[in-house]
């Protein structure tokens, strides 16, 4: 069962152990004693209103009035940096176990990336907070035009197992800034991170107003079943769907952060250590970021036919020195992502595409860095997103027909571009649509806190990291102050001609017309 509501209740992740052995994590109540202290994340229940109850605790803990106070969501941020500091070592374990991550990837990608995005916050967070000026017609002089932030409520964040802590505490972080209260629900997928979070977030934050939630889809759906503030959910299109056909329900706002095939075009470059300097970007964005198994990663890369070979043979010198060892490269997350990138490769017509590597190893789950050149179309490597170490490369007659291919395709989560051709470039940013655009590099603009990140269309909506964040968790109340100085009647019936003229004058800003209408001088 997902759930065990038996009466007065607190809820324990199951023993790391188990998640060892990536058996899907799982919600379980037990009993416990009043007077017991206040860990995991503590709930009261009465059977079959786990949820509702949680959701009542939140809902109160945002009443009080609490996480609006700026001390309030310092303090929030301050814990988050104490845990990701002082559980190093856990979190450098937990990564390890659920995809095979070395320590200095998941410094880099996630603990590092979490530190700094926490600090930004932190240090901008009063200005973020403030209210922001806006202009007030001259005709309702005397009046101030405001902008305030203020927070949503109760939020819910779906976070993915690729980067299961950073796709967690990112939200977190710019919701708490916002001064909501957050539920989490890391992925069933992620076990050990999941169970990391569950007994180390109620330590560090407030207890009663950051829970986790821990289950599969069923407690997905059960969450879903609820009224939210806003939704965020990371994960396939797929679930996506369903997210906002349960969240139309309710009318609860939803932003969704998902896939996609990011293209990358490469023009020839001239200088030797440029065409390095690319192919070294290029290989660590594709094979050493969760073996290729993130949004953002490269898909395939598109380039002209006569600069192919030399790319692919930078591309296998580069990805032989980044993979020397086995710990260099994380492994495929389960036998079911696995056995979904081997099909790729089954397909006769594909394996005959294989230039370089194609070696699979089903006991350790892991997939030999993989180029393949030109494989078809219409095959499922090119039209389903590959979230794996398979890198095809598609060539064109001439660079600029890369954006043809671009714009045939759903729009990306992100497009990526190595050239020092500034007219490329303008056509790129003109011609194309996706969530980002990345010049002579490729993933970085995920850690660039003054950047949104999100996507358009198929890939996703609404957008977060940095003030975007604190935005997304936020609403923008208007706040308009007048005073009782100065009326003008001709803004009420009964009404006549002379009082239509004024108001054209109003809405032409057409104040010296206004002026003179006013003093009799002019009809």
């Amino acid at each position: 069962m997902l759930f065990n509501t038996a009466s007065g209740a607190r809820f324990i992740p199951q023993a790391r152990a188990r998640h060892r052995g990536h058996q899907p994590a799982s919600v379980h109540f037990v009993s416990y004693s009043s007077s017991a202290s206040v860990s995991m994340g503590s709930l009261h229940e009465e059977p079959g209103h786990g949820i509702g109850d949680l959701l009542s605790g939140l809902q109160e803990a945002y009443g009080s009035g609490r996480t609006k106070d700026l001390a309030w969501r310092r303090a929030q941020l301050k814990g988050l940096l104490r845990l990701l500091t002082e559980k190093e070592e856990e979190i450098f374990d937990a990564l390890h176990d659920d995809l095979g991550k070395h320590r200095a990837e998941s410094y880099r990608d996630e603990l590092g990336a979490l530190v700094k995005s926490v600090n930004h916050t932190l240090k901008n967070l009063e200005r973020w907070a403030a209210p922001e000026k806006a202009q007030a017609p001259l005709v309702s002089f005397p009046a101030t035009a405001l902008v305030v932030p203020e927070p949503l409520g109760v939020v819910l964040v779906f976070s993915c197992w690729n980067l299961p802590l950073g796709l967690a505490l990112e939200p977190v972080s710019g919701a708490l800034a916002a001064g909501n209260v957050v539920v989490v629900k890391p992925s069933e997928l992620a076990p050990s991170t999941a169970a990391f979070l569950a007994a180390n977030i109620p330590r560090y934050l407030d207890p009663k107003a950051v829970k986790v939630i821990l289950g599969g889809p069923e407690v997905g759906e059960q969450l879903m079943e609820h009224r939210w503030d806003k939704v965020l959910f990371t994960g396939s299109a797929n679930v996506g769907r369903l997210i906002l056909t349960k969240a139309a329900k309710h009318l609860t706002p939803v932003a969704l952060e998902l896939g996609s095939k990011c293209p990358c075009i490469v023009d020839q470059l001239d200088s030797k250590r440029d065409r390095q300097i690319a192919v070294n970007r290029i290989a660590g964005a594709k094979w050493s970021v969760c073996a290729g198994q993130a949004c953002v990663a490269i898909d395939y890369i598109l380039v002209e036919e006569k600069f192919a070979p030399i790319l692919i043979e930078l591309l296998k010198s580069t990805v032989k020195r980044f993979t020397a060892t086995p710990e260099c490269m994380a492994k495929i997350l389960n036998t079911k992502h696995f056995q979904r990138l081997s099909n790729f490769l089954d397909d006769d017509r594909v394996a005959r595409s294989v230039v370089h590597g194609g070696s699979v190893n089903q006991k350790t789950l892991t997939i030999e860095p993989t180029i393949l050149l030109n494989p078809p179309l219409d095959s499922d490597i090119m039209t389903e997103e590959i979230f794996g170490p398979l890198l095809p490369i598609i060539t064109v007659k001439k660079i600029e027909d890369t954006i043809k291919f671009v714009t045939s395709m759903q729009k990306p989560l992100a497009i990526y571009a190595f050239t020092k051709n500034e007219k490329l470039k303008h056509r790129i940013i003109n011609e194309t649509s996706s969530g980002s655009i990345t010049f002579n590099d490729a993933t970085v603009q995920y850690v660039v806190e003054g950047l949104p990140f999100g996507g358009v269309g198929q890939s996703g909506f609404g957008q977060y990291h940095g003030k975007y964040s604190f935005e997304l968790f936020s609403n923008k109340k208007a706040v308009f102050k007048r005073s009782f100085l100065i009326e003008f009647m001709f803004r009420y019936p009964p009404w006549d001609d002379s009082k239509i003229g004024m108001l054209r004058h109003v809405f032409n800003t057409n104040y010296i017309l206004l002026l003179l209408g006013l003093l009799g001088l002019r009809r």
